[in-house]
């Protein structure tokens, strides 16, 4: 493979609210460290934070003037001397957090695009043990969502280890990333899911993929808690995927069925809730839990890869338009208008 003095990376600016990104030049390291691996950046898919940043509501440190995103699929162009696990052409991602493979570590996590250098360039460097060999199913672009979206959806569903396809139900709000990545996975299991949106369009689109799924529109429907009561002849949701943030946990308690758990997964509606603080006691009569999920381990990443490659799942369902990485600030502008389902994608080479 033929390895360029220079390569084409984005990176965020500075100074500017709302920040944006623009083209740099980058200089191909001649000399790799033993361990290091240089690949060679295939497709790139952007999540909310890669937003979050440049409009400056991200709560938690991001490196100024950095490459952006996290989520990448790949191929090994070079390796350095004392590499074992790969070789020139194998497929791989870079895991999201740097220091975060067994899921013990207690240290703060550093995430690729975020407190860390990230991936929407044509190479990167990293080090052999923070790479994940990828499904072989699965295209570039299909690979690219699941650094960050798929494994923060695999966690959400805790591998789907507690889940009746015969009894339960999970409620999923929105249609971006990680909602219609739990989605895949859920129906793939046979588990029943309703999913939010604020368009009957998407709703009808989503419905098409699997008769497992319902939507409900947030716009029209004033109680979402009664209409997964309802929907779920009052048994409720043995699982809450919450991508809205404090807004939205009165009514995702009120939607849960006994023994049912909320995953906290984002902020899209701030970070905020007008509600008062004993609603939190219903989780104690529903012996239910809440918890937080920071995307997952290298672990979680690779079970999640061999549960993908185990039951052959088509990803394509959320790939909802694919750029060129010259089009790079069109594809941020387009998820900044907020009108896909599911995963956008920045092709950086074929």
């Amino acid at each position: 493979m033929a390895i360029p003095d220079t390569f084409k990376a984005y990176r965020r600016t500075t100074g500017a609210h709302p920040l944006t990104i623009v083209p740099s030049t980058e200089t191909t390291p001649k000399n790799l460290g033993p361990k290091d691996v240089l690949v060679k950046i295939h497709s790139v898919s952007l999540n909310y934070r890669d937003i979050a940043m440049l409009s400056g509501v991200y709560p938690a440190k991001v490196v100024e003037k950095g490459i952006p995103a996290s989520d990448a699929s790949a191929e090994v162009a070079a390796v350095g001397s004392a590499v074992q696990k790969f070789k020139v052409g194998d497929r791989v991602s870079p895991n999201f957090f740097v220091n975060f493979f067994t899921g013990e570590e207690l240290e703060p996590l550093q995430g690729l695009g975020g407190d860390v250098e990230g991936v929407l360039a044509e190479y990167g460097v990293f080090s052999e043990d923070l790479l994940v060999p990828l499904p072989k199913h699965l295209s570039w672009d299909e690979a690219s969502t699941i650094a960050c979206a798929g494994v923060t959806a695999w966690s959400s569903v805790d591998g789907l280890k507690n889940l009746s396809p015969e009894t339960d139900y999970a409620l999923l709000e929105g249609t971006g990333g990680v909602s219609m990545f739990a989605l895949l996975l859920l129906v793939d299991a046979g588990i029943k899911t309703i999913i939010t949106s604020s368009s009957d369009a998407k709703i009808a689109q989503l419905q098409k993929l699997n008769p497992l799924i319902t939507g409900i529109n947030y716009k029209t429907t004033p109680d979402i808690s009664a209409e997964v009561q309802r929907i779920t002849n009052g048994r409720g949701a043995k699982l809450v995927v919450n991508n809205i943030g404090p807004a939205s946990i009165k009514s995702n308690i009120d939607s849960l069925a006994t023994g049912g758990s909320i995953k906290i997964i984002g902020f899209l509606g701030g970070f905020t809730g007008d509600w008062n603080p004993s609603e939190l006691l219903k989780l104690l009569f529903k012996r239910a839990s809440l918890q937080g999920i920071s995307v997952g381990s290298k672990l979680d990443f690779e079970a999640l890869n061999a549960h993908l490659e185990e039951r052959k799942i088509s990803l394509q369902p959320l790939v909802d338009r694919v750029f060129a990485l010259d089009e790079a600030k069109d594809a941020v502008d387009h998820m900044i208008a907020g009108r896909h389902v599911g995963k956008i994608i920045i092709r950086v080479a074929e």
